[in-house]
């Protein structure tokens, strides 16, 4: 048997961080607006006549073996971690090779493990004959990122590697609900830059720093993730009423307000590259992620992404990324 599975990752527009629990629950009306894109997290799993289990990451240029009998030491395996704690909650039962690669650069900001995360779980669940509901992968992926990186793990990538599209999702008391945003996608294609700083981060450390500082009652957090919250809220109505002037003011906001939430969001050679954008033809900077490294987007003026494209790929050490906006979520295949 053979399956693959991939997933897309995403570009965060407003709404980062209220995602994670329970900062959201003391701002009524949090949500996070984001839109998936082409650049792809794909599992391949291929069953074996024997018990070995192999595990590789191409692009982490990683690979190691185990089995079927010693299933139980991937709880605590430090390779390949969230590989291995995906395995050992699925407990296959067969031997299998599985493969995974990710089109994101790496540390990008881009969701690049939560959408991993998805991939494989898609793949693993059918590897054991649909043991849970897709409603279920979600949660499963949440809570097992949650003990690899140690701290809580926000929702808002889970819901673009499954379902894909443009969307808005609230967060409320009585739980989650995706909200499928019927945009202008090709003018949010033709208006937005994605480039990768070459500087990668670690999203735990700073997600974890305000998430402590919020339970410690930090009253000017409270504020300006009442502005995020708000935010993302007016992002969704201009995106629906294709308002895409009112769309760069609100995005154009949002930058200052995520540097008070952590001056760490960029680095000096990231404000460098901000300044570059914006005296060329970008309108608002959107830091994907956590920031203090990985990918950033620019809203650009209307006829000068290409511009923005052109003045940044100048610039030796930034990758400017060629995307599409993905439609489809996940995707699982069995041959």
């Amino acid at each position: 048997m053979i399956i693959e599975s991939s997933a897309p990752t995403r570009v965060d527009l407003a709404g980062g961080t209220i995602d994670i629990p329970p900062i959201f629950l003391f701002h009524e009306g949090a949500a996070t607006v984001n839109f998936a894109v082409s650049l792809l997290a794909k599992c391949k799993i291929e069953t074996r006549n024997d018990s070995k289990i192999v595990i590789e990451s191409i692009d982490r240029r990683a690979k190691f073996e185990t089995s079927v009998e010693n299933i139980g030491s991937l709880k605590d395996e430090r390779r390949l971690e969230l590989l291995s704690k995906l395995i050992y909650f699925f407990k296959p039962e067969v031997g299998f090779n599985m493969t995974t690669e990710s089109q994101a650069p790496a540390g990008a900001g881009l969701a690049g493990s939560s959408t991993l995360n998805i991939a494989c779980i898609g793949a693993l669940n059918k590897l054991v004959g649909n043991r849970y509901s897709p409603e279920r992968f979600i949660p499963i992926a949440a809570n097992v990122e949650t003990t690899v990186i140690k701290v809580p793990a926000g929702y808002q990538d889970y819901y673009s590697a499954q379902y894909g599209g443009v969307a808005c999702i609230h967060f409320r008391a009585d739980g989650m609900e995706r909200e499928a945003l019927e945009v202008d996608t090709k003018t949010l294609e033709d208006r937005i830059v994605v480039i990768y700083t070459g500087e990668p981060r670690n999203s735990g450390t700073n997600n974890w720093e305000i998430t402590k500082r919020h339970i410690d009652g930090d009253k000017e957090l409270f504020e300006i993730f009442d502005g995020i919250r708000d935010g993302s809220l007016e992002l969704r109505e201009a995106l629906l009423e294709k308002d895409w002037e009112k769309t760069g003011e609100i995005l154009k906001k949002g930058h200052p307000l995520r540097k008070r939430l952590s001056p760490n969001i960029t680095t000096p050679w990231m404000d460098e590259i901000i300044e570059k954008a914006e005296s060329n033809g970008a309108i608002a900077t959107k830091v994907c992620g956590a920031g203090g490294g990985g990918c950033i987007a620019f809203f650009c003026e209307e006829g000068r992404k290409n511009e923005v494209e052109e003045v940044l790929d100048a610039e030796q050490e930034v990758k400017v990324l060629d995307w599409k906006l993905s439609e489809e979520g996940l995707v699982i295949k069995e041959y």
